[in-house]
Formats: C-alpha cells, structure tokens, sequence
C-alpha cells in the first residue's frame, strides 16, 4: 500500500503509566535475520502493488492521456489537499486471480478541503474501468468504511460498467453498489459523483444515486443504454451527447448539478462541494499533542521471527507504536499469554489486546472478555495485535471450560460498539482469530503485516490432522496405509496451505485493508482512529449471556 504521511511533529504533553522498558537487541543475529526476511517480503509486496499503480500498461495509459484524460491517482491527487496523507486501501484486491492487480479501481481515505473523505476511483486504464467482481467486493469495502466511519463518499467515475463475461458473478452482488449509496444517503453521510468519462448500464445509477453529481462538458457520458442498444431495442437513431451528454443531463434530464469544463474543473467543484457540507466530527478530538515512541519504528522490521514459531513478546511493538512508549497494563500476572492494557496512540485513548506466547487459554479469554467490557463502559478503541495459534485443545483445557470461556471472549468482541482496529503481524489461527476481532467482526480497520499468516490452523497441524483421519479411516477399514502417499500428501497440504495463509493471498480476497510497512503502524493507526472519530465513540453495556 502507499506510504501514507506523517501527522504533525509531535510535542511533549502529560502521561500517565508506566514507560515500557525494551530487550531487542537490535545487534543480534536473530534481529538481522528477522529484518532480512521482513525486507524481502516488502519488497515482494511493493513489486505487487507497482503493478497496480501501472494500471493497463503503457499502451493504455498512452491511449488514455491522448484522449485529455488524468490518470486515477492523478485525479485523487488533485481533489485532495495539498501535502494532505491518503490511505490507499485494498491496494492488492485481485491478485492471485485472473484480473488485473487492484481490480481496476483504486479506493482510499484523505483529506479534502479539510474533511475527510472515502475516495473511489475507477481506473479507465484497465479494461475501461470495468468491473469484476473484486472490484465490488473492494468497492464495497470503501462503501462499508464510509457507513461505519461517517466519512462522505466522493466517487470519481469512469467506467464502461460489468465486465460482462463474468456478469454470473456481478449482476446479482453488484445490486449492494446502489443499495449502500442510498442508505449512506439516507444516514446523512453525503455521496458525491464526479463523473469524467462513462458511466453507462448499470453505473449509470452512480451518478443517480448521488447527492452530488458534477460532469464534464463534451467527456461525460451517462446512459442506460448507448446509442447501438437503444437502436437495437427500439429501433431509434440517436448520438451520445442527446442520449446522455453532461450539456444534455445539465440542461435537459437535470442529473446533472454541475457543468465542468474540464477534469480539473470537476475536481475543484468537488473540493468546493466537500468544503460546503460543513462537516464536524462526532467522536472526542485527541487529548493533546503526542510524544513520539521513545524507541525507533525502524526496529519494528527485526520484531517477528521468519519462524512464528518463536515467542515474541508484543510489548516490544506497542513500545514502537504508541505515545512516549508508556502503557499502564491489565492484569499483568494473570492470563499472562494476552497483554492487554491502555495507552495513547497520536493523543487518542485506545485499550490494547495483543497475544504473548500465541495460545489462548481460559484465564487469556477471560481476561480479554472484562477488559473490553471495561474499554466500552470509558468509550475508549480497541487495537488487537495478533500473534496467536488459536485457543487451547486437550482434554484438561476442555474440562476447564475452554469452549465457553473462548465465547465468552467473542461475545465480548462482538457486541463491543467502541471502533476496533486490529493489525494481523504474525499468526492468526482458528478461532482464535474470531476472538483478536478478525475480519467478520467489523473491525473499522484490519491490515496486515508481511510476516502475518492466516487460517483455520497451520500448515502442519492441518496436514497432521488429515494424516490421522486417513490413518484411521485406513485402519477402520483393515487396509495396510500408504507411508509414501501419507508424506506426499503432507508435504502438498503444507504447501498449499502456507499459500493460502500469506498476506498476499488474504489481501488479494480483500480479507483485509491492505498489507503495512511495520514501520507505518503507528502513522497507519493514527490516520485511522482520526477516521473513525468522524463518527461518535460510544461503547456499550449490553453483551449477550456469558456462559460462567
């Protein structure tokens, strides 16, 4: 994802708690190593995501500045405000797939004339702007953001609308598009649509469902049908700028609210429709100027072991990332393998769950289940570091009452109102993820680093499971097992599973928001608690029945 700005220079301001001490030795081996690793998967990220940035390649690109048209990032660049941060979003939506790197739109939060605003852009470049069904999933994701963050929504439109050789998996998700701009519409969240080309078919409801809508003189082009369909269906002869022109939707249908002459005049018409929404934020401002982490983000690229294997104490990362490095912690000597406490992060409160030695026991459960409980009753975030295989198996943990103090943990995380964020660095395993407030939990925010791994379980303790039941079930039957066959199935359900756990793999799902250089957690974690206090901050004191 883009390396998003840095807030202000910090200044010293009052704090509570204890400094946390630190005991990474950032001259070991095991540090170089880990940085290494770190290094080289960022740059495996960062290869990625330049290939989003590049959109349809050079032809594309060429045809479509030929025609007088800006580039998608260009035209985000010139609606935001200037030396503002935007926060790319969803940078990696598609990969692994058959389409195109980024999904042919690019969505993200920024600054316009001093609001901040949701940002989807369609990217011409590619297949026209088209969209396949990763771009709906990544656009409503944005759409989703918007709704639970109060952010205004401003979509910068151009597109020939469904990629129809995939329509089996459009046309009937792709209603969500329209659905989502009304009711954000209908909440008071305003939706803008700056339209610079085609808007057709379907997309055509864009601009409809609009508040807003600003087109450009002799560019824009908003129709159900096109000229060829309306001759086909009806028999009648028409040209695009009477059958949908921006003069004709301006002067004539009224869809339109606004004349641009140019690109950049719809983009100044849009900042100054931004600045004329005379939008206040709901939630609490920060607590004061911040002091930064008395340790260096840099460190935070030798923190996670190639390994996940080996323990890693989350202090030295929350150490790195919030103000003056002080934390006042929870339960210290009691579930000792969930660190949980409150700090502040760029001078917003914010309480703090993140995984020690990886399993979640009963006490670990527990413990979590009060502290949100007590985050929500003093309306303070929560921020979920994971690192954790999941909870606890065997015989004496499911006589302690594993089972329902792990629900009880994920009641508490689900009815939870106060914004969660939650940032995957290592593991993040079975259900263990549900309770560290994965994706189906509503985070407001959920990124991940290069070093984060997600599944059900981990590759070998998948394969080993498989192996036992194949064992059995050979056994059960009186036939003689297959050694050779068991390790090559092994090693294939390994690998397999490894794929499918890596950050490139979810990201591409758009299984979270984007995957962060860990030197950027602390400025990432910041933009998105100012996002989210765009919209109040309240917890809550009712949680379903907590099994005792």
């Amino acid at each position: 994802m883009s390396t998003p700005s840095r807030p202000a220079p910090p200044h010293p301001t009052r704090t509570f708690g204890s400094v946390l001490p630190t005991r990474l030795d950032a001259a070991s081996p095991a540090f170089a190593e880990a940085r290494e690793a770190m290094l080289t998967a960022l740059a495996e990220i960062d290869a990625e995501h330049a290939k989003a940035v590049a959109g349809g390649g050079e032809r594309y690109v060429q045809r479509h500045r030929s025609r007088g048209g800006l580039l998608a990032r260009e035209r985000i660049e010139l609606l935001l405000d200037e030396g503002s941060p935007f926060l790319e979003l969803s940078p990696l939506a598609a990969w692994g797939s058959d389409f195109h790197v980024g999904a042919s739109v690019v969505t993200g939060v920024g600054v316009v004339s001093g609001t901040e605003c949701v940002i989807v852009a369609n990217d011409p470049t590619v297949r026209g702007g088209s969209s396949n069904p990763w771009t709906l999933r990544k656009s409503a994701r944005a759409a989703q953001i918007a709704e639970h963050n109060r952010m205004p929504l401003i979509n910068l439109v151009e597109s020939g609308g469904a990629d129809l050789p995939t329509q089996k998996e459009i046309f009937v998700p792709g209603g969500r598009t329209f659905r989502d701009l009304t009711r954000l519409s209908a909440a008071g969240v305003p939706t803008i649509a700056l339209v610079f080309g085609n808007s057709t078919a379907g997309g055509a409801y864009i601009p409809g469902m609009c508040d807003h809508v600003v087109m450009v003189r002799d560019r824009s082009k908003v129709f159900l049908g096109g000229p060829p369909l309306v001759k086909a269906a009806t028999g009648e002869e028409s040209d695009d700028e009477s059958l949908g022109g921006a003069r004709m939707h301006a002067e004539v249908s009224g869809l339109a609210d606004h004349l641009a002459e140019d690109e950049r005049d719809a983009l100044r018409i849009g900042r100054s429709l931004v600045a004329r929404l005379n939008r206040t934020k709901a939630g609490p401002v920060p607590g004061g100027p911040a002091a930064e982490p008395l340790y260096p983000a840099e460190e935070l690229l030798g923190v996670m072991p190639p390994d996940l294997k080996v323990p890693v104490d989350p202090r030295e990362v929350i150490a790195r990332i919030v103000d003056g490095s002080v934390f006042d912690e929870f339960k210290p000597a009691y579930g000792a393998g969930l660190v949980t406490g409150w700090a502040t992060l760029h001078g917003y409160p914010v309480g703090i769950l993140a995984n020690d030695d990886g399993v979640l026991f009963s006490a670990e459960a527990q413990k979590a289940a009060q502290f949100i409980q007590l985050a929500n009753r003093a309306d303070t975030p929560l921020v979920f570091l994971h690192n954790t295989t999941g909870y606890m198996v065997g015989r004496e943990y499911e006589q302690g009452g594993i089972i329902k103090h792990g629900s009880m943990m994920i009641n508490a995380v689900s009815n939870s109102t106060v914004p969660h964020f939650s940032v995957l660095i290592g593991a993040s395993y079975g259900a263990g993820h549900y309770g560290m407030c994965g994706r189906a939990y509503d985070p407001r925010f959920l990124f991940a680093w290069p070093s984060a791994r997600s599944a059900v379980m981990g590759p070998r303790q998948l394969a080993e499971v498989l192996s036992i039941v194949a064992r059995q079930s050979a056994a059960r039957k009186g036939q003689p097992y297959d050694e050779d066959q068991d390790t090559a199935m092994r090693e294939m359900v390994e690998r397999q599973i490894e794929a499918e756990s890596l950050p490139l793999f979810l990201s591409g799902r758009v299984y979270d928001d984007g995957v962060i250089d860990p030197r950027d957690t602390r400025t990432v974690l910041g933009l998105c608690l100012s996002f989210a206090h765009n919209a109040p901050v309240r917890g809550t004191d009712r949680f379903g029945v907590f099994r005792m």
